[in-house]
């Protein structure tokens, strides 16, 4: 084993997920919903709670792993999440009530999100987390910028998954999709990107201030 991936083994083992997290972990696995690993979900909660989050959206509900650790980071914030799949929310709503989160801090909304997110307001949350629909993650990360206020982050976790996106004979529509929008977002003077190799990766995107 490389000191790479020594590090990385390490890294992935190190973290300590909570008992409420582990056992919707179980469920989400259960439910064929793979949850984002322990040491994403740790950077989610941190980012959460620097960024003083108090209103959060989540597209990709899942078994509701990524959301939990969203709230274990900043638990007064309020989570709206959306998954088109009626199981996944029914099992992410139940992890919720047994993890302790109030109802009123937890919304969970049926239907796709291309539906979903146009109706949403603009400039009106702190953190977006895309975990969805990878082909159309480009699209997603878009409205996901305009969501976000001054100063707030857009997250994408998976974009390194397995390594696709570093090997060039990879071009399925997912790789490449995460490709282009790491591409882009790199190069766009609008956003400030930062990307994360730990886990699987996560991509971190703020809207650059304007200076005056």
């Amino acid at each position: 084993m490389g000191d790479f991936d020594a590090i990385r083994r390490f890294t992935d083992e190190a973290i300590l997920e909570p008992d409420s997290i582990a056992r919707a972990r179980k469920h989400a696995l259960e439910l064929g919903a793979e949850p984002v690993s322990a040491p994403v979900g740790a950077q989610l909660a941190v980012l959460a709670a620097a960024c003083n989050a108090l209103n959060m959206v989540e597209i990709g509900t899942g078994g509701g792993v990524s959301g939990l650790w969203l709230m274990h980071g900043s638990p007064r914030a309020t989570l709206t999440s959306i998954d088109n799949e009626p199981e996944h929310l029914a099992v992410a709503r139940q992890s919720f009530a047994d993890a302790g989160v109030p109802t009123a801090r937890a919304r969970f909304i049926t239907g796709r999100a291309a539906d979903v997110l146009p109706r949403m307001n603009e400039a009106a949350y702190d953190i977006v987390l895309v975990d969805a629909d990878a082909e159309r993650v480009i699209e997603y990360v878009e409205h996901g910028l305009r969501l976000v206020r001054p100063g707030g982050m857009v997250l994408v976790p998976r974009v390194l998954s397995g390594g696709a996106v570093a090997d060039p004979v990879k071009r399925d529509p997912a790789t490449a999709a995460y490709r282009s929008l790491i591409q882009e977002t790199q190069e766009s003077p609008a956003v400030l990107a930062a990307l994360s190799i730990v886990g699987e990766g996560l991509l971190q995107l703020t809207t650059v201030r304007p200076t005056s």
